[in-house]
């Protein structure tokens, strides 16, 4: 048990980028500590080589018969944030570059860009990517041979292409640009909002059928600013905003009543607002966050 405990922020880490979800990666962890307890621990050679292919397969075998769910959402299917303490514990870094370099694996704009990928090119992707697996290592978890392991990260690659995440703002202008998109919003500025923007902006809207949102993505600043004045001057009372910490980054917690209502994350390169997630579905913001200054 104690092998496992140690282990398990680590399995984790490897589930919830699988599945986007933490209450589904917490899932994968639990099963995957029921096999554990099937085993002789002594038998083992390598606990953290058999639980990482055991967690891996889980989600493998999850993502496939998720597959037709996920296809039937209502609207765009958006990960689930995770609070910034936890994504933390989640990082599993030995040093501060691998533990920004593995925060930003941990990001909205890269979690949402893994869905582009089938379950095997993410596993592997991932493996290999994130977490620095070698390729014989990679064939023994996935279970296919070293050739095909290279392939699907090269189809992988090609399928992310261009649109792979860019993280080169630091933090505080991460939270500087976050506070001037909240406060032109609240103002009504549309020369606020176009100035935070960029061109190609993309807005993306996940109520899970549940709440309302948009059901397509938002394309072009414009549009994005119109959206969001639009919004505001819809909005009941009722309606409180602050800020909150997730996925290792800062970002808008709304509430309506005292309860979370929408999360909005945004993904910054080169100074510009290029992609803004809200996350509205009352299944994935169910976590009790606090608002911070």
């Amino acid at each position: 048990m104690e092998t496992f405990d140690t282990l398990r922020p680590y399995l984790f880490a490897i589930a919830y980028r699988m599945l986007g979800s933490v209450m589904e990666a917490e899932d994968m962890v639990q099963e995957s500590w029921i096999r554990w307890e099937r085993v002789d621990p002594s038998a083992v050679q390598n606990p953290k080589a058999f639980l990482a292919k055991t967690v891996t397969r889980l989600c493998l075998d999850h993502l496939k018969s998720a597959k037709t769910q996920r296809e039937q959402y209502t609207g765009e299917w958006l990960p689930e944030p995770i609070l910034t303490d936890q994504a933390t514990r989640l990082a599993n870094a030995d040093s501060p570059d691998q533990l920004v370099e593995l925060a930003d694996s941990l990001s909205f704009a890269f979690l949402h860009m893994l869905e582009r990928l089938t379950p095997a090119e993410r596993a592997v992707f991932l493996l290999r990517e994130v977490f620095d697996y070698d390729y014989p290592a990679i064939a023994e978890i996935v279970e296919k041979n070293e050739p095909a392991c290279r392939q699907l990260l090269r189809r992988a690659k090609t399928a992310v292409g261009k649109d792979r995440p860019k993280f080169d703002t630091t933090a505080a202008e991460h939270k500087q640009i976050l506070a001037h998109f909240s406060m032109a919003c609240v103002s009504g500025s549309m020369d606020g909002l176009l100035a935070l923007l960029a061109d190609d902006v993309v807005k993306y809207s996940d109520g899970g059928g549940i709440r309302k949102a948009a059901l397509k993505p938002i394309l072009g600043a414009d549009r994005v600013a119109r959206f969001f004045l639009g919004l505001v001057k819809q909005a009941d009372q009722g309606y409180t905003s602050g800020f909150t910490h997730v996925n290792g980054r800062p970002a808008i917690l709304i509430s309506l009543n005292g309860e979370p209502y929408s999360v909005i994350i945004l993904h910054i390169e080169g100074g510009k607002i290029t992609q803004i997630f809200s996350q509205m579905n009352p299944n994935k913001i169910d976590f009790n966050s606090k608002i911070t200054s």
